[in-house]
């Protein structure tokens, strides 16, 4: 089997966040949420990580981290651009908008050819997530009947935050621990007892358990998602063309929950305890600085990041 690959997913400007947290130290010596989070992919065993990034954003991004992480790995580069759409598409007028993260994978199709998993920039993973998925793509294949799929769920009430919601898919699965359905839920809060949730803008409120399972988009795949993206694409986009043109997207579960559906594909649920750290919000960033500071003093990373691996 070939060995698994890490891609990162970083094209995104933060929005919400109010500038590219993608390059904003947390650590005590300049480092970067995504620093940890390949230090944790590099020790369960990925070799290689391609950066899905916005082509103006490249020379930055390797002095901001890209030739730090090629001293211990091979680090490859995939732009996510605008007009990379199927023959007889164009992008519609007025719109600057990426068309997903679905969009985002397929950007790297010319420099991965096996497993590979999937993860944010922005989001801290912890190791527990990377040797669950690094086992799994290394031990497990496509076989004639389905492909072979992987994500690794977490606990909601450890990946909330206090100053403001959060969009998180809500994980069903049944009693083998496959993935049956992945809801999308685009504004989550972390409520007074446990999380809740809304879907009508605040007019009506749910609570959800503490404990139920969440996707943060930490996935798994063999090269046969590529395949069926591509192939799928065209479809996506004419309702994107036909409902929202300048800002509807095609993001990566959605694929994963069509496969599901049609049996094509079978998505093991890997489970993580680890508790998830993240910028959606300024306000989030001293929370992270402190996490990372009191991980680091207990010993689960060293000082000097990259001069142990």
């Amino acid at each position: 089997m070939k060995k698994p690959v890490l891609v990162v997913m970083a094209a995104g400007m933060g929005s919400r966040y109010g500038g590219l947290k993608q390059l904003d130290p947390v650590g005590a010596h300049g480092q970067l949420i995504i620093d940890y989070t390949i230090y944790d992919a590099r020790r369960a065993g990925f070799e290689t990580v391609v950066f899905v990034i916005k082509e103006e954003m490249e020379a930055r991004f390797r002095a901001g981290i890209g030739d730090r992480i090629s001293q211990a790995m091979e680090v490859k580069y995939a732009y996510q651009k605008l007009d990379d759409l199927p023959a007889g598409y164009a992008v519609p007028e007025g719109r600057v908008k990426p068309w997903g993260t679905a969009h985002a994978a397929l950007s790297v199709r010319n420099l991965v050819d096996g497993p590979f998993a999937v993860i944010n920039a922005d989001d801290y993973y912890g190791p527990q997530a990377f040797q669950a998925i690094y086992q799994y793509l290394s031990t497990t294949q496509d076989t004639p009947e389905h492909y072979a799929y992987a994500m690794v769920g977490y606990l909601l009430e450890n990946t909330v935050t206090e100053h403001g919601s959060v969009a998180r898919g809500i994980c069903t699965e049944n009693e083998d621990h496959f993935l049956t359905q992945v809801t999308e839920f685009t504004n989550i809060e972390k409520g007074e007892t446990c999380p809740r949730a809304t879907q009508d803008g605040g007019a009506t409120w749910i609570d959800l358990p503490g404990d139920t399972v969440v996707s943060m988009n930490l996935w798994g795949f063999t090269h046969s998602y590529l395949d069926e993206a591509l192939a799928r694409f065209p479809s996506y986009l004419d309702e994107i063309l036909a409902q929202n043109p300048l800002k509807g997207e095609v993001y990566l579960p959605a694929v994963v929950s069509q496969l599901i559906a049609e049996g094509k594909a079978k998505v093991k649920v890997l489970h993580s305890s680890d508790k998830w750290y993240g910028v959606t919000y300024h306000e989030d960033k001293p929370t992270v600085v402190a996490a990372i500071a009191q991980m680091t003093a207990q010993g689960a990373y060293p000082e000097a990041l990259w001069e142990t691996i």
